[in-house]
């Protein structure tokens, strides 16, 4: 049997559902994902060991390392999350908004729905994520590693948007570069001070607005 391609009108194998196996792994990592958090939530990050989340799901510790590296890796899978839907939300912006304003919409756009627990996310996952960045510094840690790893992709994403070479064109890594710093000194202030701060997705608007106004206003009234 074939299927026909609507774009292009050719002819090819149609897209095959995944096999009984891979259904089950996929089960079993979103079990552990979902115990996890669930473990986290209730004893915190630091206290929750491999072996205990590994018990929630009826495997073995052996098990559980085929799946993640470790703990953090589970926990990190929240992040993952966020930052494939930012992609795909920018891609999906308008090509002539001006990048930061692109950026600003998308970043507060997921922010909001991590709140709200629409676009798949789950607002009890965020609120736990929070809670462990505050609570363990190795976890802050890890997170800040892993947003550094995606500071490349989103240059290359952000130069094409921009019609330029990160080769030769530096803007697109400072653009990268602040994204991510507006971000996370808007999760930074949330997490630490709340109040006038919080929910984090009006930090982040105006963290992104920060930026988008620009940066050099003066420091006080001159006189």
């Amino acid at each position: 049997m074939t299927a026909t391609a609507p774009e292009t009108g050719t002819t090819g194998p149609g897209p095959q559902p995944p096999g009984r196996r891979e259904r089950k792994k996929q089960r079993t990592r979103e079990a552990l994902v979902d115990a996890a958090f669930t473990l986290f939530a209730e004893k915190g990050f630091d206290a929750t060991t491999v072996e205990e989340i590994a018990d929630a799901v009826d495997v073995s510790s052996r098990t559980f390392f085929r799946y993640f590296a470790s703990k953090e890796d589970v926990a990190l899978t929240f992040q993952e999350e966020q930052t494939r839907a930012v992609m795909a939300v920018l891609a999906d912006r308008p090509p002539e908004e001006p990048i930061m304003t692109a950026l600003r919409r998308t970043v507060v756009e997921i922010a909001r729905a991590c709140e709200a627990g629409e676009l798949g996310f789950d607002p009890g996952r965020f609120e736990c994520m929070l809670a462990m960045m505050d609570d363990s510094p190795s976890l802050l840690a890890g997170s800040l590693e892993h947003a550094q790893k995606k500071q490349a992709l989103i240059t290359n994403i952000v130069a094409e948007r921009m019609g330029l070479d990160p080769d030769t064109d530096l803007r697109p890594h400072v653009v990268a570069a602040a994204t991510t710093c507006a971000f996370q000194a808007a999760a930074d202030v949330t997490r630490r001070l709340g109040g006038t701060f919080s929910p984090l997705s009006e930090t982040v608007d105006q963290a992104f607005a920060i930026l988008e106004n620009g940066l050099n206003e003066p420091s006080r009234p001159s006189e």
